[in-house]
């Protein structure tokens, strides 16, 4: 291989103009360059004359190295050569780029270029680097720096590669042949221009004869027609593609490719059996699923979507049937009650076809299939039916009690009818309004009714089998009370009449109605005039227009307010009723003051008097300032009370003041500023009915026994019964105050416990037995304690 591209190396050189013209100023062969057959050698030009134009010696070339090269030794790859290299040694070649001195090495003497390490092609196809001759001596360049080319020659180390791989594809089914299935690639990393390292070629390893793949392309096609799904879904290809062109020794790479028959709507959908028997109780309710049909469909998805429909016959009127959607079943509901004494059994038929037909596969025949549904009713035990979903009566009210007013009929349709009883659901007549014989049905009053009270009863009546007490039906009672003619008609509102003082006769001043409490039938006229004694030389008269309106007719040429004010004018209103009912109302008219159009001025009475007295602002001033005066005797009052009551509360006379410090604890006999010690030596001071803020302690262990002092027992009882009366005494001072047990009153023979005002001395005095009076005195007897403790005059 070096060998024969040595040898094309060489002759490219030999017929490449310039590389053997000599570069010295007069021709001289033996100065040509001589060039061994095996060699590749670049010749550079020597040093130029002054006086003689030469031809340049610097000639492009390139070189080639093998790749993945293993031998032991550098591989040679060419040889530098310039005309001025004599052969004397004063000539040194250099070698700069991609690679020099790492990859490539040169011969700084003779020129030669060696690769010092294996190449990759796939890694780096070629490199460039730059040669120069230099003069040893003067280490100047001969010539120019010139470039030139180390290509890596390619060899077949690299196998195709499915980079995409595996892959998934799919094609529907019965598809004829050679249906475009996928298309695969694989790649070569070879040098593609070079021999066939990098030619591929598919071919089919696994998936016979199911699919082909064109070898060039790589395109995979159906090869067998008719492939259907049902039958065989997934399928499984191995795909090989060899480089050298398929040639014995070439290198290969394999992929997998998972084929999927996609459905087609190729089946239709059949029943599995002709008859289905379903059987029903008549106690369905309508809406209700009563059984369920299917048809099985092999196609998968939308094709196998069935669509159910009855076909118009006997029975299928009272019958409805939907696909459900997930189980793709036909669900057969009822649209109609069914009887078990009408009618015992029904029988229709049941189409089934396919929703996405493909018109591909019409000629296999029509893609829906027929079964017949034989229903039979079951029969149950009913209710009572009611004749009538409804029942409407009506009474006039204040019949008399008792009176029927209408009836119900439930019956038992089962056969072996059952008698019927009827009730009054008492959550729906609770005031037991009426009564129904639970026999017959018959309802009757049982209390007297008023229209005007309530004009509607609405009630339920229950009725229930005789012969099943749980069987039991309800239907609604309407009941309309119809008016009688009790209550006269009245003046529909109250009006606030007028009348101008410059009012001519004839002139209408008021409209009026009326309105009658009864419920009034359909064209009844209301009628209006006025009283007999009021007809007598009137000031007014009432005006009947016959469309149950009046007006209010001024029969004077003028009013003055200043000889009367008011006008009361009688009313007498009757209705057209049987029996005729009447009322006589009296309509107040105020006469007032109007400007020349009739429009009202004033109708006030003070209005008469003002031009003779104060005017209106004036009067509103007056009242203004008496309120004024009144509030600043309202105010100075209370400052004067208030003043009062702060000098009373902070007297220091007042014992009161020390009431609020009762909460804290005292602070012992020297502490004289928690509250006034002479409150506690004046009995006077706690007979003041004030209510006790302290709380009382809860009651601990027994105090301890311990033998009485004989010298303090009159002290002891005297202190039990002070104790006693204000354990009970709700006014009493808080129980930490100590002074309240100890006085003892005037002329005492036991005098004062306490040290105040003492006169004898405390060292004889022996405290021990006030612990034994439980926790209530433990303050009195720890302070005693420790004054006997740290008493220096007693000897222990």
């Amino acid at each position: 291989m070096l060998t024969r591209n040595c040898l094309s190396l060489l002759l490219w050189v030999l017929f490449d103009g310039g590389l053997l013209t000599p570069l010295q100023p007069q021709p001289q062969p033996q100065h040509t360059l001589a060039t061994e057959p095996r060699e590749d050698v670049i010749h550079l030009p020597g040093q130029r004359l002054h006086f003689q134009r030469v031809k340049r010696g610097w000639v492009w070339n390139q070189f080639f190295v093998l790749e993945e090269y293993m031998g032991s030794e550098p591989q040679y790859v060419g040889k530098l050569h310039s005309d001025l290299d004599k052969g004397e040694g004063t000539v040194k070649y250099t070698l700069s780029g991609d690679g020099a001195g790492t990859i490539f090495t040169i011969d700084e003497t003779t020129g030669d270029i060696h690769a010092i390490r294996s190449l990759d092609r796939e890694e780096k196809p070629f490199y460039t680097l730059r040669a120069q001759a230099v003069d040893t001596e003067t280490r100047k360049p001969l010539e120019p720096e010139s470039e030139f080319i180390i290509k890596v020659q390619d060899i077949n180390d690299n196998e195709p590669k499915f980079l995409d791989g595996p892959y998934v594809a799919s094609v529907p089914e019965m598809s004829p042949v050679g249906a475009y299935v996928l298309q695969v690639k694989a790649t070569d990393a070879d040098d593609p221009t070079y021999g066939n390292s990098a030619r591929v070629v598919y071919s089919i390893l696994q998936g016979q004869p199911y699919f082909s793949i064109d070898p060039k392309t790589g395109v995979i096609r159906t090869a067998l027609p008719n492939m259907d799904r049902e039958v065989k879904e997934q399928y499984q290809v191995l795909i090989q593609a060899k480089d050298m062109g398929g040639q014995l020794g070439g290198l290969a790479g394999t992929t997998v490719v998972n084929i999927t028959l996609t459905d087609v709507n190729d089946n239709p959908p059949r029943f599995p059996k002709s008859i289905f028997h379903l059987k029903v109780p008549e106690s369905s309710p309508i809406g209700s699923a009563i059984g369920r049909i299917r048809a099985v469909d092999p196609d998968f998805g939308q094709n196998a979507e069935i669509e159910y429909n009855i076909v118009p016959g006997d029975g299928g009127n009272l019958f409805d049937i939907v696909t459900d959607e997930d189980t793709q079943e036909g669900i057969i509901k009822l649209k109609k009650p069914l009887d078990f004494e009408t009618k015992k059994a029904y029988t229709f038929k049941v189409e089934a076809s396919n929703l996405h037909l493909d018109h591909r596969f019409h000629s296999a025949g029509p893609f829906k299939d027929t079964a017949t549904v034989k229903i039979s009713v079951l029969d149950v035990d009913e209710p009572p039916v009611f004749s009538k979903p409804l029942y409407t009566m009506e009474v006039f009210e204040d019949t008399p009690v008792g009176t029927v007013i209408g009836a119900v009929t439930a019956q038992d349709l089962d056969v072996g009818s059952s008698a019927v009883r009827y009730f009054i659901d008492w959550k729906s007549d609770g005031d037991s309004y009426f009564t129904i014989d639970g026999t017959e049905g018959t309802i009757a009053t049982n209390e007297l009714l008023d229209r005007e009270s309530t004009a509607q009863y609405n009630f339920s009546i229950i009725a229930r089998k005789v012969s099943n007490t749980l069987l039991t039906s309800k239907v609604s009672i309407l009941i309309n009370v119809l008016d009688v003619n009790e209550f006269p008609p009245e003046i529909a509102v109250p009006y606030e009449t007028s009348v101008c003082e410059n009012a001519k006769p004839g002139q209408i001043i008021q409209l009026v109605s009326a309105a009658d409490r009864d419920l009034s039938p359909a064209g009844q006229q209301f009628s209006f005039r006025v009283s007999p004694e009021a007809a007598i030389k009137p000031n007014f008269t009432v005006r009947d227009f016959r469309n149950n309106t009046a007006g209010i007719e001024a029969r004077r040429n003028g009013y003055s307010r200043r000889q009367q004010e008011l006008y009361f004018l009688p009313v007498v209103i009757e209705d057209s009723s049987y029996p005729v009912q009447s009322s006589t109302s009296t309509m107040t008219i105020r006469v007032c003051r109007c400007d020349s159009d009739g429009t009202i001025l004033s109708c006030n009475v003070e209005a008469i008097f003002l031009p003779v007295g104060l005017s209106t602002g004036a009067l509103i001033a007056i009242l203004l300032c008496i309120v004024i005066l009144l509030v600043i005797v309202v105010l100075y009052v209370a400052l004067r009370r208030q003043k009062k009551k702060d000098t009373l509360m902070t007297s220091k006379e007042d014992i009161r003041d020390n009431v609020i410090h009762y909460d804290d604890e005292g602070g012992g006999e020297e502490d004289t500023q928690a509250f006034d010690i002479g409150a506690l030596r004046n009995p006077k001071a706690i007979e003041d009915n004030k209510t006790r803020r302290d709380i009382k302690p809860d009651s601990l262990c027994l105090p301890r026994q311990r033998p009485a002092v004989e010298d303090n027992t009159d002290i002891r009882d005297f202190i039990h019964q002070r104790l006693q009366e204000n354990d009970v005494d709700p006014t009493a001072p808080p129980y930490d105050s100590l002074a309240t047990y100890a006085y003892e009153g005037n002329g005492s023979v036991a005098d004062s416990l306490s040290s105040i005002d003492s006169l004898t001395s405390e060292a004889d005095q022996d405290y021990d037995y006030l612990t034994d009076w439980g926790p209530r005195f433990k303050v009195l007897a720890d302070m005693f304690g420790e004054e006997e403790s740290y008493n220096p005059d007693k000897v222990t």
